[in-house]
């Protein structure tokens, strides 16, 4: 077996996931069939020459203009499934999505109906795929706290299918401080809470996230590796990091993945993870990312192995779960490590 093939083969986990950033382009122009929403592409290829970023702000104009055309709770089962297929496919075991409540709410959809869509396909998902998965619902961070406190209020009746809370959207001058309030409400109420941080901001961002927000895990965080401080501050608190190759890439966080922080990270005892971001936007699923970061760093077999077991211990499952999943990538290790 070769490298390639052990990493695409090696059961894993994704934790940094949008469920609105897998909307391919033909589910795209099915849904505003459908729906009859126009859109301004005229073909599928129309739309992959428009996915051409120079940073994170122009990548979210088009991600807030693909998302009208979700509007019924089958089109967010329509997404959210055609995602698990393809997660299933590259041998992923469990998936905690983000969804993004006021992409949708504020156009007039009710939470229910997102949440609800979502929720079916990922429970279809583990009696059919046998994926298992958890949903963590963002605050969008360039929005006031206020919108944020009525989302938090809106998931109420249905916190029982939402594991925790995330903040996301564009970063620089929406600092995680700004969200102290609500985030700790949400941990009152039981939310576990992760947040975007040090992705284009800096990793002054990344302390408040730990230190004022509280979070369990940071998303990206590439720029802690700025910050000697901050360097042990992860690992000596156990907070991982859900980092995204071809995402940093496309939106121009870097422009060469061989400068990519994770296997310096890696080196110093933080738990990386990695993962698809917005795979649809990004170029490539989770297989896609950990074969490109595997290349540019020249990254081993047993770093390969390192990072899929960091995406068991930095889930979200259960202790038992946790264990259960280990084993299983032990079992695929030793039946495929010397081939």
């Amino acid at each position: 077996m070769t490298n390639l093939e052990f990493l695409y083969f090696i059961p894993k986990c994704e934790l940094h996931l949008h469920i609105e950033g897998t909307l391919e382009p033909d589910l795209m122009f099915d849904l505003a069939k459908r729906n009859n929403i126009p859109i301004r592409y005229k073909s599928i290829d129309e739309i992959k020459k428009a996915y051409n970023y120079s940073d994170l702000q122009g990548f979210l104009n088009i991600y807030y203009e693909s998302a009208k055309v979700l509007i019924h709770e089958r089109d967010f089962y329509d997404l959210t499934w055609d995602y698990l297929v393809k997660a299933h496919e590259r041998h992923v075991i469990h998936t905690e999505i983000f969804f993004d409540p006021q992409t949708h709410t504020n156009k007039g959809i009710k939470f229910e109906t997102v949440i609800t869509g979502i929720h079916k396909a990922l429970t279809d998902a583990e009696s059919k795929l046998g994926i298992t998965s958890k949903i963590i619902m963002c605050f969008l961070r360039d929005l006031d706290e206020q919108s944020a406190f009525e989302t938090l209020k809106q998931a109420g009746p249905f916190k029982n299918w939402i594991i925790g809370v995330g903040l996301d959207s564009a970063e620089v001058g929406n600092p995680p401080s700004k969200f102290v309030n609500v985030f700790k409400e949400a941990k009152t109420q039981g939310y576990l809470c992760v947040a975007h941080a040090g992705e284009e901001g800096p990793a002054a961002y990344v302390h408040e996230a730990i230190d004022l927000l509280k979070v369990d895990r940071i998303d990206h965080g590439n720029h802690s590796i700025d910050d000697e401080a901050l360097v042990e501050k992860l690992p000596q608190n156990k907070i991982p990091l859900t980092m995204c190759p071809l995402s940093n890439l496309k939106l121009h966080v870097l422009e060469d993945l061989k400068d990519h922080p994770l296997k310096r990270m890696m080196d110093k005892g933080i738990v990386v993870t990695v993962n698809s971001d917005d795979p649809a936007y990004f170029g490539g699923y989770i297989d896609d990312n950990y074969a490109a970061i595997a290349e540019a760093l020249n990254l081993s077999r047993e770093d390969i192995i390192t990072l899929a077991k960091n995406s068991v211990i930095a889930s979200f499952m259960n202790d038992a779960e946790k264990k259960q999943a280990l084993e299983g990538i032990d079992k695929f290790i030793a039946e495929n490590i010397y081939e």
